[in-house]
């Protein structure tokens, strides 16, 4: 069987992706490179490599997840691993047991990975600090979803050719998003001029501390910018009406199909997923030929075999 050449990954030291915000940029471009090479295993006939041959990996969800637990499982089993699946539900967290002695639990039964996506910001750190097995971020709260990013930049690279440089628009509920607080500083690191639209209620000025600029119309830029990364409306993270009706927030800030006429050609149009069609974006463009929606869950199957393996070789290490 082929190896996948990696290239020269010597210098990667983390054995946990907790956050992009920690990550310094050669280690972003470390994940995308390694990324890129593990995605020409799914262009073979038999699509899997050894890297992970007779490691656990113990997907961790305590919140809803369709995307990135199925994908964490397919790139663990390209990666040659054992997987199992747990949710809250089938969970001993339903009996009152702590997060952290569920883990304990789970390593000593000698798991190498932990993939956890928890309600709370943070949780993925706590476990880190106090197991042994490497610890991936699959989405914590409204702070931070590492991969989610990686993906999303990855794509972009591949279709723009850079990343320095472009004007990328993330639209919608900022606020209560871990995905644009990991797109902003995936993309401020890899040196992209960022805007975020959206009303005020959900996209406030202090987010400009981070050296992004906040847009009120989306009308203004929309000749402007090189990517329209369209976010969800998290309903599940509020507690009260941000905007007075799904009509209005179409009317403002929906990619409508008169919208999108003023894009530019080559401007892609991104969407994290699930979407809302016809609110976030029209159905007709989500299927378009600018959108690369389809081609971000592709990336994002890649992303996370390059993490699940960079990790774990350090996690060996380690130990």
């Amino acid at each position: 069987m082929k190896t996948v050449d990696l290239g020269s990954k010597q210098n990667w030291v983390r054995k946990d992706l907790l956050s992009i915000r920690e990550l310094e940029t050669w280690e972003v471009e470390t994940i995308l490179d390694s990324a890129a090479a593990f995605k020409t295993v799914g262009s073979r006939d038999i699509k899997k490599v050894p890297a992970l041959r007779g490691k656990t990996l113990i997907n961790f969800f305590a919140e809803p997840s369709t995307r990135t637990r199925t994908s964490f499982e397919l790139a663990a089993f390209r990666l040659s691993a054992d997987v199992v699946n747990i949710s809250t539900t089938s969970s001993s967290l339903q009996k009152g047991e702590s997060l952290k002695d569920t883990a304990l639990n789970l390593q000593a039964l000698h798991a190498d990975i932990i993939v956890l996506r928890h309600s709370s910001a943070g949780a993925p750190k706590f476990l880190a600090e106090r197991l042994e097995a490497s610890v991936i971020n699959a989405g914590d709260g409204a702070h931070e979803h590492p991969t989610q990013a990686l993906l999303d930049v990855l794509t972009i690279r591949e279709k723009l050719g850079r990343v320095a440089g472009l004007n990328v628009a993330i639209v919608g509920d900022i606020l209560f998003s871990r995905v644009a607080r990991s797109n902003i500083w995936a993309l401020k690191k890899l040196g992209a001029n960022v805007y975020l639209v959206g009303p005020s209620t959900l996209v406030p000025r202090s987010f400009e501390a981070v050296g992004v600029t906040v847009v009120r119309n989306l009308d203004e830029i929309l000749s402007e910018i090189d990517v329209i990364n369209l976010l969800r409306i998290q309903h599940e993270r509020q507690r009260k009406e941000y905007f007075p009706s799904l009509n209005e927030y179409v009317r403002f800030f929906g990619l409508t199909k008169d919208r999108a006429q003023r894009l530019r050609s080559h401007c892609l149009i991104m969407h994290p997923g699930p979407i809302n069609r016809g609110v976030e974006i029209d159905s007709d463009l989500a299927d378009g030929p600018q959108s690369v929606i389809l081609e971000q869950v592709a990336n994002g199957l890649a992303v996370r075999m390059a993490v699940l393996y960079l990790c774990s070789t350090v996690a060996r290490k380690q130990r």
